[in-house]
């Protein structure tokens, strides 16, 4: 009786993610390429462990430690920067230097495979730590989102180091046979995560952000701060940038011709509150009046420029205490 191994398995349901992000015109963008690599990555994995096929043997460690790279790549361009080929380009040296490892001196593999992996965890999940404002990037109607699935990005690929580690423990304690299970299972895991969170909608930014931060000095000072709150302030009013729901922190510093932390600085030291709940205060604003106005709470929640209904609820509830239509009842008894 056939029987379909778990990285083969796995290969085929990447493969069918990402042909849906090239079917939904997102397959130009490095979450996709990522969501590519970890579909081969599978295939190479069924390849070697199940099928003893050479050639896949040694291609294997190379395509694993170009997963961690490409990761944080995808995490900076789609929440921190725009790519930038001096900053990006170099990690492409990691796999070409374990393919020199590979070809000339295998015996450092065992080690350099969980160091890249867990380096590369690390590092996303410290500047995903930071909050929505270290993701200028990233819609601000999805909240804390993107970084939460970055962190869990970021663990997943830690969780992977550890999984290569045991397999190290695996051969010293002589128990070979272990060791494409734990690869199956381990690596299998991981890079379906990769896929599954690859999909939301919350890591995407917009595709023409344009330049991410003029080269002026940022303010520190309260009176800084408040020329720039003013001018903050007018614009919202003004222009309602607000009710984009893909409306980012790059976007609202483009608008005012300021650097991105000197915006996020001076709404963190103004107001108590990071930029993504600033701009909800607004939005629940216009959804109270639609609510007034007769609307439905899910049409309020468009209307006012939210996206997701959770974050709808959660940020109303902060900001008026109460949930939607119980807020809209007391405002019907109090008239």
């Amino acid at each position: 009786m056939p029987v379909l191994p778990i990285p083969l398995f796995g290969s085929l349901v990447l493969g069918f993610l990402f042909l849906k992000l090239v079917v939904d015109g997102r397959g130009r963008s490095f979450i996709a390429a990522l969501l590519f690599l970890s579909a081969l990555q599978s295939l190479i994995i069924s390849l070697a462990q199940h099928y003893g096929i050479g050639w896949a043997f040694a291609l294997q460690p190379i395509t694993a430690a170009a997963i961690p790279p490409l990761s944080w790549i995808a995490f900076q361009t789609s929440a921190v920067r725009q790519f930038n080929a001096r900053l990006d380009l170099p990690h492409v040296l990691v796999p070409v230097f374990i393919a020199f490892c590979v070809a000339f001196v295998r015996e450092p593999l065992d080690f350099l495979i969980p160091l890249v992996f867990l380096s590369y965890g690390i590092a996303i999940l410290v500047v995903s730590l930071r909050g929505s404002d270290a993701l200028p990037i990233t819609r601000l109607s999805a909240g804390n989102v993107p970084g939460l699935i970055w962190r869990v990005i970021g663990v997943s690929l830690i969780v992977s180091a550890f999984g290569d580690a045991l397999i190290v423990v695996a051969q010293i304690a002589d128990r070979g046979a272990w060791q494409p299970w734990i690869v199956a299972l381990s690596s299998t895991g991981m890079l379906l995560l990769l896929g599954a969170l690859s999909l939301s909608n919350s890591l995407w930014k917009q595709s023409d952000e344009g330049p991410t931060e003029p080269a002026l000095k940022t303010p520190s000072d309260p009176e800084e701060d408040a020329k720039v709150m003013s001018r903050l302030e007018a614009l919202m009013a003004q222009q309602r940038l607000y009710l984009d729901p893909d409306l980012t922190l790059t976007q609202m510093a483009r608008r005012l011709v300021l650097p991105i932390k000197a915006v996020s600085g001076a709404i963190n030291r103004t107001t108590g509150e990071n930029v993504s709940r600033y701009v909800n205060a607004w939005r629940v604003d216009v959804a109270c009046e639609a609510l007034q106005n007769g609307e439905s709470v899910t049409s309020a929640m468009f209307t006012a420029g939210f996206n997701t209904k959770s974050n709808f609820n959660r940020e109303f509830l902060r900001i008026k205490g109460v949930p939607p239509r119980d807020w809209l009842a007391q405002s019907v008894d109090t008239s």
